[in-house]
């Protein structure tokens, strides 16, 4: 296996030139896209269809100008939400050739791309243990995909979740079932934390028979230190994405992870530079979350007060321009909600580069 990583502007949700231009140079093969990563400049909530006119316009794209791929084959994770200094772009993730046990020629691990999909949820599963096991197994599944070998050589896992519309609470009450809450909006925070939580039962990160649904956007410190999910209303099951290195994959890009410990913590992406010298970074992918007591670093903070701004966009402000200027580069994926993503009120880092 192969696997690259390019990050191209995005002028709009739904401009295609830089993909366009980036294929007429070579830069990469439509056939090969295994997924594509977004930031789109929407609000990130529950109404946010930048998501969806972006997969949409992608979807066209791709199956305009491969004869090979399916559009539907490829796996698309679009977070809402640039505030702040983020840019709008899209990172697309290829792979080519076969996942196969063996050592490459030169013997480093290099990055290695896994995908899966979980089952359609029903409204009632959503936030609860029943999308733990789900996404538990679709994680699974997407490290075989990847011929990752060692839990330790996963390094970031991107989800895509659903989330509760008013329509579908509606179906719910007609048929007297139950639901996580009665608020969209939190329904979110439900959603990426039962995903979360599935990682970390798939990645050993937390024992499934010590997890209860009370567990669940509750008990901040079971999480995981490497997934990332973001929810959408355009999708009714899970995307999964696993991101590692092994050594039946070559090529000169591999991923590492760090854990940011809060919100302003511009050191754990610092480590990660500082640990490979001289090699490129091309993306940074990570969690921003206002930390749920109020302070950082015994400061009071009011993202949990603001009635006008959803505590997700500041989060996604502060950590994106943290994390931009430790970097240099404005062009990163930083998603909101960090429910059991990363201990309290910080999150997972992952950085990936390539080997000059």
């Amino acid at each position: 296996m192969k696997c690259s990583v390019i990050k191209i502007p995005a002028g709009a949700p739904n401009d295609m030139s830089g993909l366009q231009a980036a294929i007429e140079e070579g830069l990469f093969r439509p056939e090969e896209v295994a997924a594509v990563l977004g930031k789109t400049e929407g609000n990130g909530c529950v109404n946010d269809f930048t998501r969806g006119y972006a997969v949409m316009a992608l979807k066209a794209f791709f199956a305009g100008v491969s004869q090979e791929q399916q559009p539907a084959e490829i796996s698309y994770v679009m977070s809402g939400g640039t505030e702040g200094v983020l840019s709008p772009h899209f990172t697309v993730i290829s792979r080519s050739g076969q996942a196969e046990t063996g050592v490459n020629a030169d013997g480093l691990k290099s990055l290695a791309v896994g995908t899966a999909r979980t089952r359609i949820f029903r409204p009632e599963e959503l936030g609860r243990l029943s999308q733990v096991d789900a996404v538990a197994d679709a994680v699974a599944r997407a490290v075989l995909d990847a011929g990752i070998t060692s839990k330790a050589d996963v390094h970031y896992v991107q989800i895509k979740c659903p989330l509760l519309t008013a329509e579908q609470m509606y179906d719910a009450h007609s048929r007297q079932v139950s639901l996580v809450t009665e608020d969209t909006y939190k329904s979110m925070g439900y959603s990426r934390g039962a995903s979360a939580l599935g990682t970390a039962v798939a990645l050993g990160e937390v024992e499934r028979s010590t997890l209860s649904e009370e567990d669940i956007c509750v008990n901040w410190d079971k999480f995981s230190a490497v997934a990332s999910t973001s929810a959408g209303s355009e999708l009714a099951y899970c995307e999964v994405i696993v991101f590692g290195n092994s050594l039946s994959a070559e090529g000169p890009y591999h991923i590492d992870h760090a854990v940011m410990k809060d919100a302003i913590d511009g050191a754990a992406l610092q480590g990660l530079l500082d640990r490979y010298p001289g090699e490129e970074l091309v993306q940074v992918l990570a969690k921003a979350e206002a930390d749920p007591d109020g302070v950082i670093r015994g400061r009071r903070h009011i993202m949990l007060d603001d009635s006008d701004i959803n505590h997700t966009r500041h989060a996604r402000a502060v950590v994106g321009g943290v994390l931009a200027y430790v970097g240099g580069d404005p062009m990163i994926y930083v998603s909101g909600g960090g429910e059991h993503q990363g201990p309290k009120g910080g999150g997972p880092v992952a950085a990936v580069f390539r080997r000059r």
